[in-house]
């Protein structure tokens, strides 16, 4: 079985709380559980993270690429937030790793300040789905389930 890895950036603990008008009133619990229903619809194993460190999702970025080496890897799906559009260090973990990566952002990014309209991660993403909201984590790994 194939495992989808769905990372999660700073601050998307604070789901459901944090700027509702903007993110909505689903919780991270909630995004999680709409990955395993998702992943168990396609027969995917599902690794779901969040972490607020850049060097931790370094880190399991790195580790996505062992199992991406050893043919286990569906795709990492990685919501990576505000680091999105200041991380040259997450951009570089996905290339060196080669994973398949859809990037994902709850809000239309392009809708909101300037500085959220550059994306480091978008130069080596497969596919970026933004502004559907927690609908997009199921929607990518749908996506996933395809390649």
């Amino acid at each position: 079985m194939k495992t989808v890895y769905v990372l999660n950036g700073p601050n998307l603990n604070l789901l459901g709380l944090r700027e509702p008008a903007i993110y909505g009133s689903q919780t991270l619990e909630d995004v999680r559980l709409l990955c395993e229903q998702a992943c168990a619809r396609h027969g995917l194993g599902l690794e779901f993270r969040q972490s607020n460190h850049e060097g931790e999702l370094v880190d399991w970025i790195h580790e996505a690429g062992g199992v991406h080496a050893r043919g286990e890897l569906a795709a990492l799906i990685f919501n990576a937030a505000a680091y999105t559009h200041t991380s040259v260090a997450l951009l570089d973990a996905v290339k060196g790793t080669g994973v398949p990566m859809i990037e994902l952002h709850i809000s239309n990014v392009h809708a909101r300040e300037s500085f959220r309209h550059h994306s480091y991660l978008s130069a080596a993403a497969r596919a970026v789905i933004c502004g559907l909201g927690v609908a997009g984590y199921g929607l990518a790994i749908d996506a996933v389930a395809q390649w």
